[in-house]
């Protein structure tokens, strides 16, 4: 299934002028923020926020130089990105529950908690990004493997860093050897961006079908046209400190759950 692409251009006379904008009476866009611009957003009452991550082209995966080498990551290849919104914090349980009256959680809160929401398949991702976009009259997805790596690099902003955020694992994520259960978001470091919980906490589904990489430059590669099992990224809170590099690849067949894997928005600018 390919990931169908809207753009939306709203000039800075237009942010300026209008606070929000409704599908209906419960969601509206509240402010955008500026340094980094971020929208927020609000589903049946729960406010998410999504953060401008500027287009650009970088190197993505790992031929071996970054505190290991895995062969899924390699070889390394230049990727180029337009501009495009990302998640600040990965799907709550409170915004699940706000869009499907549920919590499927292993670690569930009361349905207002800022706990990432996990136990969730790709498949169920899709379900709740249905409606979510039917609520806010938005195009919300799932990012592409380039655009989540990218984020979580910092985009233009850099840092060559082995973690989002950081080369101390300690200071940006949630993983095997600081938590034994997933955490409140937001509450290690964000990265260069402003995005918090890229590294940890829980691994996040992609939009991608998973396949070995190649050399080839790539502009807004949305992966494979078909495959068994989708790209899953970022370690969560059992994984060990290898996993949760930002280069680190893995896979599920969009049917699995775990109770270590939820997911974040994406948002084309």
């Amino acid at each position: 299934m390919l990931k169908t692409k809207y753009f939306y251009r709203i000039s800075l006379v237009l942010l300026a002028s209008i606070l929000y904008v409704s599908c209906t009476e419960k969601q509206e866009l509240i402010v955008p923020d500026d340094n980094p611009p971020i929208i927020t957003f609000k589903a049946n009452g729960v406010s998410f926020s999504m953060v401008k991550v500027e287009g650009g082209t970088f190197r993505m995966g790992n031929d071996g130089y970054l505190f290991d080498f895995v062969e899924n990551e390699a070889p390394s290849h230049d990727v180029s990105l337009s501009t495009f919104y990302i998640g600040k914090t990965e799907v709550t349980q409170g915004l699940w529950n706000a869009v499907m009256d549920n919590n499927p959680s292993e670690f569930a809160g009361d349905g207002t908690t800022n706990l990432p929401v996990e136990n969730v398949s790709w498949d169920d991702c899709q379900t709740f990004i249905e409606k979510l976009n039917i609520l806010t009259g938005r195009d919300f997805s799932l990012p592409t493997e380039a655009e989540w790596e990218y984020a979580a690099r910092g985009g233009v902003k850099n840092g060559d860093y082995i973690f989002s955020g950081s080369d101390n694992l300690h200071y940006c994520g949630w993983y095997a050897d600081n938590t034994t259960a997933p955490c409140l978001v937001t509450t290690k470091a964000p990265n260069e961006l402003g995005i918090c919980d890229m590294s940890g906490n829980v691994a996040e589904w992609c939009h991608d079908w998973y396949g070995m990489y190649d050399s080839i430059s790539r502009e807004n590669p949305i992966g494979q046209l078909s495959g068994t099992k989708r790209v899953v990224r970022g370690g969560g809170w059992n994984s060990p400190e290898s996993d949760c590099r930002n280069t680190a690849r893995s896979s599920q067949y969009p049917y699995y759950k775990s109770s270590a894997i939820g997911f974040r928005l994406a948002l084309d600018n």
